[in-house]
């Protein structure tokens, strides 16, 4: 009995399959990266909104233990001078900045009637703006 002859062909891939395949993971990864990056803004547009509620609640409680509310931020990290009254720290030097790391426009009186305004400028640091750059307030 002979022996079959031996294939001259050896097992692996070839080139070319090894460029095809790379081809598609890079199809695939030009589609899902956008698509990462996107819900990455709206999660942190959602944080920013939690973070500002946070807020929105320690200026509440500081308005009820010292009778008014703050002139400033800072007023719920460190006590202000002449205030009596003040339990605090309301909040952290972290907690006065938003999901970016912009600080937090507060303006007391705010606009409309309302005792304050509260606004996080969103991700790029200016007012206006859409997606992720739209601004978020009390």
């Amino acid at each position: 009995m002979r022996p079959l002859p031996r294939s001259r062909r050896q097992g692996g891939f070839t080139l070319l399959e090894i460029i095809i395949v790379f081809v598609l993971i890079a199809g695939l990864l030009a589609f899902l990266v956008p698509k990462i990056y996107d819900q990455m803004g709206t999660a942190q547009a959602r944080e920013a909104k939690i973070r500002l509620q946070t807020l929105v609640g320690n200026i509440e409680l500081y308005k009820l233990e010292v009778g008014r509310y703050p002139d400033n931020l800072q007023a719920l990290v460190k006590q202000p001078s002449g205030v009596d009254k003040w339990n605090g720290p309301y909040a952290k030097d972290a907690d006065l900045k938003d999901s970016w790391g912009n600080d937090y426009r507060y303006t007391a009186p705010g606009s409309a009637g309302k005792p304050y305004d509260l606004v996080s400028l969103g991700a790029d640091g200016r007012e206006g703006g859409d997606g992720p750059n739209r601004d978020i307030s009390n």
